[in-house]
């Protein structure tokens, strides 16, 4: 009996060993902060919320939003947009709902200065920081930064490749997009500014829109062709969608050639465009580069480090004579080098 006692209590001995072993630290090693504190490193996750997601332009912006998380290690990009860029509604629910998943961090293109000013307030009021980037916001929410083109500047850039094409005299045309954008509406005013230098030219339609589409714009510009076209020099449009759909109205009227298009930001079409007479310039930005930036200035501040109100990514012009260039074709053809 006395040996079938000491038999158990070895054997419960055993057991109590096992399990306080089972409870202990576990034999994987525990990695490191930055700080030197033991832990397992926080995976950051950032939304990045374009003004939408069909056009060339955001898919070159996610492609460089995906390279600074690459770069930095250890972050989630999660991109999410409206398809349309008028779909303001859609966007303002996006952002909703990456305040409520919880995000690190959102990165914005608001699509409506005005409209998304209280989304932004909730999310900074639920502790998650905000840069924009592309399209500026109304003055109050205490963004961490502004990334994006000096607009203005390149709507300036426009008005001085409009006069040279034209010889510096002429009737032409501002193809506005939609209301509520401040990007285009920089552009616009810058455009309107700078043909201050060139008495010849003249504006006369500049209250029109083309819409968030190719095909609006088109029709838009069908209609102001039959009003101005006998005596038209040329015609700016302010964005991507307005540019390809401006283009297709010209070449369908067979006025490619005589009335000259400067396009803001590049296309397939347009590029191609560059080379057969069709567009006489292209302002463009560096949507990788605005991607690129937003998150790395984003991720930057949830780590302490201070930013800069404003970080500006360039813009350039695209002729037929500079296209071929190595930073012409760089961002012309933005997605697809680096």
């Amino acid at each position: 009996m006395y040996r079938f006692l000491q038999a158990n209590v070895f054997v419960l001995g055993l057991i109590l060993v096992a399990l306080v072993i089972g409870c202990g630290p576990s034999a994987e090693p525990i990695a490191n902060n930055s700080d030197g504190s033991s832990g397992e490193t926080k995976s950051l996750r950032i939304a990045v919320i374009p003004k939408g997601t069909s056009h060339e332009f955001w898919k070159s912006v996610h492609f460089g939003a995906q390279k600074a998380a690459d770069e930095l290690g250890n972050i989630e990009i999660i991109w999410r947009g409206p398809v349309v860029e008028s779909d303001t509604g859609s966007q303002i629910e996006v952002v909703k709902n990456m305040i409520t998943m919880q995000v690190d961090g959102i990165v914005l293109a608001p699509n409506q200065k005005g409209g998304l000013v209280d989304a932004v307030e909730e999310s900074i009021g639920e502790g998650i920081p905000v840069v924009i980037f592309d399209s500026g916001l109304d003055e109050g929410p205490e963004i961490v930064s502004y990334v994006a083109t000096d607009n203005y500047k390149g709507g300036q850039m426009a008005a001085k490749q409009m006069a040279t094409a034209i010889g510096e005299k002429g009737n032409v045309i501002l193809l506005r997009y939609i209301a509520g954008s401040e990007s285009t509406e920089q552009r616009e005013q810058g455009f309107l500014e700078g043909l201050k230098d060139y008495p010849n030219i003249k504006v006369v339609s500049s209250d029109q829109r083309g819409g968030d589409n190719t095909t609006s714009s088109k029709e838009k510009v069908d209609q102001l062709l039959q009003t101005y076209g006998d005596d038209l020099a040329g015609i700016f449009a302010v964005c991507e969608p307005n540019a390809n759909g401006t283009l297709e109205s010209l070449r369908n009227a067979g006025l490619n050639k005589k009335v000259k298009l400067i396009a803001f930001d590049p296309s397939d079409a347009l590029t191609e465009a560059l080379t057969d007479g069709s567009c006489s310039g292209i302002i463009i930005q560096d949507p990788v580069q605005m991607g690129y930036q937003a998150v790395k200035t984003m991720v930057g501040s949830i780590n302490g480090e201070k930013a800069e109100a404003f970080i500006s990514t360039g813009e350039y012009v695209a002729t037929p004579e500079n296209m071929n260039d190595e930073e012409s074709l760089r961002l012309l053809k933005p997605s697809i080098l680096e």
